[in-house]
């Protein structure tokens, strides 16, 4: 009965949005309609599902400065061998293109690392929503036995060690070094890593030359087949969770669907959330493969021939593969400038 629900779900909303899309759409933790985080400040209203992302966004400069450097430094991990910057490589694509990512003493995850960039922009972080925030967020890898390893009052006597460090706190904070202090500062430096002015933003903002005519027809089949009924708002997704595989039964999807993670079933343990992930963000998609909280989708053709499947009921031709693919790789944007220093 549950599945049936949410593909009667999937398909209503395909068809809702399927080819225009009237009026503002904003994200955020309770998916129908709440405000986007207050930095960003765009209030125009767009005709189509998905937005383009802003320019800029409001951030204080200096702890910016202040986050990327923690953000690269490996005296955050216990020994001193993995920063945050190891899973997620700001020169290729935001993640690091493994399957599991691997810390401290080469352990490996069970979870394919998500890309950080505009991960500001998600309504949660980690794939089974348990972080609401970029802040949150931050506890789980620093203190992970198979990622960082550390502890907070280790890390904080580390840093206090650290004469630039303690200058650059005690400058923007009044209490210097703390463990919430290096939190904000890490998530500041998070919320600049955007990438604006993708083909598709173009093509949003008025640019119709900014995409061919192959892609343009991807976009299409984005919509009328349903995709975008997922994937919208101004990170192609990361704005709700869904189901991996709404199109089959429980058992199928107990055998069809690796089981290296139950998603929103371990933070609440109800049997109804049982593999529901939150939604990726499409945004430098063709940058960031594998594919999937498992990595298995090796590439964007197999990665949509799967979603097609398992999420729509639908099987694909090859040229409609190919135009897909076409539109995805028109999501790439402009790395931000800090994230190349």
């Amino acid at each position: 009965m549950r599945m049936l629900v949410l593909s009667l779900v999937s398909l209503i909303c395909a068809a809702a949005v399927g080819f225009v899309w009237y009026g503002s759409f904003t994200e955020t933790a309770n998916v129908s309609a709440l405000d986007l985080p207050l930095y960003y400040t765009e209030r125009k209203t767009w005709t189509e599902p998905i937005r383009p992302i802003p320019q800029t966004v409001k951030l204080n400069a200096q702890k910016v400065a202040l986050g990327q450097k923690l953000f690269h430094d490996k005296r955050l991990s216990r020994d001193g061998t993995v920063s945050c910057a190891s899973c997620h490589n700001l020169r290729a694509g935001g993640d690091d293109g493994r399957t599991v990512s691997a810390g401290i003493d080469g352990a490996l995850g069970n979870i394919n690392a998500p890309t950080v960039f505009n991960s500001g922009f998600n309504f949660v972080q980690f794939w089974d929503g348990r972080a609401s925030t970029l802040e949150d967020q931050i506890d789980d890898p620093i203190n992970h036995p198979k990622e960082m390893g550390a502890n907070w009052p280790a890390i904080e006597t580390r840093l206090r060690g650290v004469p630039q460090y303690v200058e650059h706190f005690d400058s923007l904070y009044r209490d210097g070094i703390t463990a919430r202090n290096i939190k904000d500062a890490i998530a500041t430096f998070e919320r600049s890593l955007i990438t604006p002015n993708s083909r598709f933003d173009r093509y949003l903002n008025g640019d119709h030359a900014a995409i061919t005519q192959d892609e343009l027809a991807g976009y299409a089949n984005f919509k009328s087949f349903g995709c975008v009924s997922c994937h919208q708002g101004v990170n192609v997704g990361g704005n709700m969770y869904q189901a991996f595989g709404i199109m089959l039964s429980r058992r199928d999807a107990d055998t069809a669907v690796k089981r290296v993670d139950l998603g929103r079933f371990n933070v609440t343990g109800r049997e109804e959330d049982k593999y529901v992930f939150k939604v990726p963000s499409l945004r430098n998609i063709a940058l960031t493969a594998p594919y999937f909280h498992d990595g298995l989708g090796p590439d964007l053709p197999a990665a949509v021939r799967v979603m097609a499947k398992l999420q729509l009921g639908q099987q694909l031709t090859e040229h409609q593969v190919s135009a897909i693919v076409a539109f995805l790789h028109t999501l790439t944007g402009d790395m931000p400038i800090t994230a190349l220093k």
